[in-house]
């Protein structure tokens, strides 16, 4: 059920409560910033899963050019080890260089914009948006439902 601008917004603990004069709109702004930066957490994580799997299959090419040249195949092991074996996945750039770009870049930027934007709106707060819904929709009193874990 919507609450009013004007009512009461509550939280499930004091860490999370929103400071006074913090609206709607702001909590709502907030909640999507937070929920774009943890989307850009995922693209992180898959970012270092490609950088591990290129990695790893990098390495593997060492046993496919021991493999070819064992099995008479030199042309082809030759041609595998100088067209693949070390090769950039994009111009001038290994997974790792990729990786130093997207964490010194874009990712540090995100979440130094995401911190500022929660220290100058909201008192450095996190997560006010989810805090309130949890209260919401929780059922007092019901196992499972404690607002903290020491509740």
């Amino acid at each position: 059920m919507p609450v009013s601008e004007n009512e009461e917004r509550r939280a499930v603990d004091e860490a999370h409560q929103r400071q006074p004069g913090l609206n709607d709109t702001t909590v709502d702004a907030l909640g999507e910033l937070s929920k774009a930066l943890e989307t850009i957490h995922r693209v992180r994580g898959h970012l270092y899963s490609v950088h591990q799997l290129v990695g790893g299959a990098d390495l593997t090419l060492d046993r496919v050019v021991k493999l070819l040249r064992e099995a008479g195949h030199g042309e082809m092991a030759d041609r595998v080890e100088q067209e693949l074996l070390g090769r950039n996945l994009l111009p001038g750039r290994w997974t790792f260089q990729i990786m130093e770009e997207f964490d010194d870049g874009y990712y540090a930027a995100f979440q130094e914009i995401e911190r500022d934007a929660r220290e100058k709106l909201a008192g450095g707060r996190r997560h006010i948006y989810e805090a309130e819904m949890k209260e919401r929709r929780r059922t007092h009193g019901m196992p499972g439902h404690e607002a903290t874990p020491e509740g």
